[in-house]
């Protein structure tokens, strides 16, 4: 090497030379394959039994599980038992209602008294409906029964209208005549209605064609613990008979029980025998009401 220029090289080797355009086109020169961008088969799987490898190559990011993409293998562990399931929910008010309806009938049968048939029959209370206290008294021997346990005994002088189809009804009559009755105590029942509505229904029934001069309705002391409301009215009135005027006075008391049994005692007599028709039936009265 001498240092000086090879005259028969024109050019420089350290300097280039222009020359034709590169053609832009051209690929550029490829790096050789990285081995980091290989792809990795994936480990034996220990679920394949020999170490065998799975499905197939693929990106090493993605999962070689035979059970699903997002599913792991199954666990060593024994999955807990399923819980018991209790009574089901439509079966719980079908249990309550069938305690329900038998509870009704025993309650019933007690109100029944066990099917004896000794005493009258008597309509079955409603559901809910309080019931009436068992009384002690003991009925004479002479006494007409009404209803609901309910009996009047009639005095001397008075007997049995037998026509009568409600309730019971008592008479007395004027000597040798069985028609025309000089006083009257009729005693009737009704059941879920109030004393008072009775009253009035009763009254206007017995005034209806009548000239009647009606007083007022006043509370009475009720003479039981089983009675709730006690009621009467008293009034005066012009009836026929005969084509004739005939001056009455009357009376109606009613007295509803706790088990809504209502009994009404309607008293009606002529004013010339009111004296004596008045004793006769304070004393049925009592009779009526001891039963209540």
């Amino acid at each position: 090497m001498s240092g000086k220029r090879d005259k028969g090289s024109s050019t420089n080797p350290w300097v280039n030379q222009p020359g034709p355009e590169a053609d832009d086109t051209e690929p550029e020169e490829q790096l050789p394959p990285s081995p980091w961008n290989l792809e990795v088969p994936p480990p034996p799987s220990p679920w394949g039994g020999g170490g065998a490898p799975g499905p197939g190559p693929g990106p090493a990011t993605e999962t070689s599980s035979a059970w699903g993409e997002n599913v792991g293998p199954p666990s060593l562990r024994r999955p807990p038992p399923e819980k018991k399931r209790g009574i089901p929910p439509l079966l719980i008010p079908v249990g309550a209602g069938l305690i329900v309806v038998a509870l009704v009938a025993v309650a019933l049968v007690l109100l029944s008294g066990g099917g004896d048939d000794k005493a009258d029959p008597t309509p079955s209370t409603p559901v809910g409906t309080p019931t009436a206290p068992k009384s002690s008294y003991q009925p004479p021997p002479n006494a007409i029964p009404v209803g609901f346990g309910v009996s009047i005994v009639p005095v001397q002088g008075w007997s049995l209208y037998t026509k009568e189809t409600q309730g019971k009804q008592v008479a007395t009559y004027p000597p040798n005549d069985s028609v025309h009755a000089r006083a009257f105590l009729w005693v009737r029942q009704k059941q879920n209605v109030t004393a008072q509505a009775y009253l009035l229904g009763i009254v206007e029934g017995e005034t209806e064609e009548e000239v009647a001069q009606l007083g007022n309705v006043r509370n009475l002391p009720c003479p039981k613990d089983v009675l709730v409301e006690c009621v009467a009215i008293d009034y005066t009135s012009t009836a026929k008979e005969n084509g004739a005027d005939v001056k009455v006075q009357g009376s109606v008391e009613v007295y509803r029980r706790k088990d809504n049994v209502v009994t009404a005692l309607d008293f009606r007599t002529r004013v010339d025998f009111a004296q004596k028709a008045e004793a006769d039936a304070a004393i049925m009265k009592k009779s009526v009401i001891d039963s209540l």
